[in-house]
């Protein structure tokens, strides 16, 4: 069986990792990319570790950006994320993924996509997933974008160079209303639990948030607690089920159900003192709320960075589940801390109320990002389709 070359790099960003790409290197149609996203990251894998990939098991380990041309005037480059499911035959190109819009801005400069002179870069991206713009600022260094800095985020190991990542208007990227179903506060009706209240959200990724004690649960529960609580993940399933018809994200149960990514699901408690997976013990006024979050059927690590903007978006909105659990701020553009399991994270969002409408004009956050492997990827059999096989 032959194997078939594709140009390729291999990045972290922020709390994930994945494979980069470059538009012009893939099949020109685009029903190809499925199957060849699959046998690249190893996926559909029964046993759920992508061995043959370079999928790592994980939600958070199984993504792909393709970047190229920008195709609108206000941007500089265009970004297309994949979530590449792991026991599944699936490619989602629904959600937009936060942690990885990091390595993007450094990958068009490094490969030449953009130019950039002076010491600092700035970056507009055109998100296709959402059809927002991302702006993306950073340092250079040698002509590079650095990697070497002092800051330190929460589940990853090290330091970094700071990069900050500027979503402007995220409202509505899934909706296309910010309010899906104009109010801040719904009551779900869950077929096998009863009734629940959720606040529907869609800023960057539409979410569905609901109360930790309402669950039975606290909030500090570990991923693996959670995971290993069947009864617990089905019922956050059909939550998320009832909470994506409601939305009009899906026509009935069985395409809600298909649709893996949106909306996220995820539950919140006031703060409290909580452990991370690293054994830390995190002071309860170190955080504004605790959360926890389902991403593609797996309890994330750490926080989905489109879910935390969500969630900071949520915080500001009077009446919202996500507000009723928050430390009211200081200010109003404070920035949120989130107590997650692998320790806290900090999301700014600027949220206004306008003749009675709520509208969100940025949401940012910082992340640091590396480039670990650039070179040439193998893919083999019908998967690398409409790829030059190797000589």
């Amino acid at each position: 069986m032959k194997q078939y070359r594709l140009p390729a790099v291999f990045a972290r960003g922020g709390t994930s990792k994945g494979l980069l790409l470059h538009r012009r290197d893939l099949p020109a149609d685009r029903k190809q990319w499925d199957p060849l996203f699959l046998g690249a990251m190893g996926s559909p894998d029964p046993y759920g570790r992508q061995l043959d990939g370079m999928g790592g098991g994980l939600s958070s380990l199984s993504k792909i950006c393709v970047m190229g041309p920008p195709t609108r005037p206000d941007a500089d480059v265009d970004y297309t994320f994949a979530q590449v499911l792991i026991k599944q035959s699936h490619v989602d190109y629904q959600p937009l993924c936060g942690n990885m819009s990091a390595p993007v801005g450094p990958f068009a400069v490094d490969e030449g996509l953009v130019k950039v002179e002076g010491d600092t870069a700035v970056v507009r991206i055109h998100n296709t997933n959402t059809g927002k713009i991302i702006v993306s600022t950073f340092p250079m260094e040698g002509g590079l974008a650095a990697v070497d800095g002092d800051l330190e985020i929460p589940g990853v190991s090290g330091t970094g160079a700071p990069l900050r990542l500027d979503f402007l208007d995220p409202g509505g990227a899934s909706t296309g209303k910010l309010l899906p179903t104009g109010k801040v506060l719904d009551v779900l009706e869950v077929p096998g639990y009863g009734p629940i209240e959720a606040s529907l959200i869609d800023a960057s990724n539409a979410c569905v948030f609901v109360r930790a004690s309402d669950l039975g649960l606290t909030g500090k529960e570990t991923p693996v607690e959670i995971e290993d609580n069947a009864a617990l993940m089905a019922r956050l399933s059909a939550i998320r089920i009832a909470a994506s018809l409601r939305m009009g994200l899906a026509r009935d149960e069985a395409e809600a159900a298909a649709k893996t990514a949106i909306p996220f699901i995820g539950f919140v408690a006031p703060a409290s003192d909580f452990t991370t997976l690293s054994g830390q013990t995190i002071p309860g006024g170190s955080v504004d709320l605790i959360a926890r979050v389902i991403s593609n059927g797996q309890p994330h690590r750490a926080l989905p960075l489109g879910v935390s903007m969500c969630m900071a978006v949520t915080a500001r909105i009077t009446g919202t589940i996500v507000q009723q659990a928050t430390r009211a701020p200081d200010g109003p553009n404070d920035d949120l801390r989130i107590g997650m399991p692998s320790g806290i994270l900090k999301v700014a969002a600027e949220v206004v109320q306008e003749n009675g409408q709520w509208h969100v004009r940025r949401g940012g956050f910082y992340r640091t990002q590396r480039r670990l492997f650039e070179g040439t990827l193998l893919v083999r059999g019908a998967a690398g389709a409409g790829i030059p096989p190797t000589r």
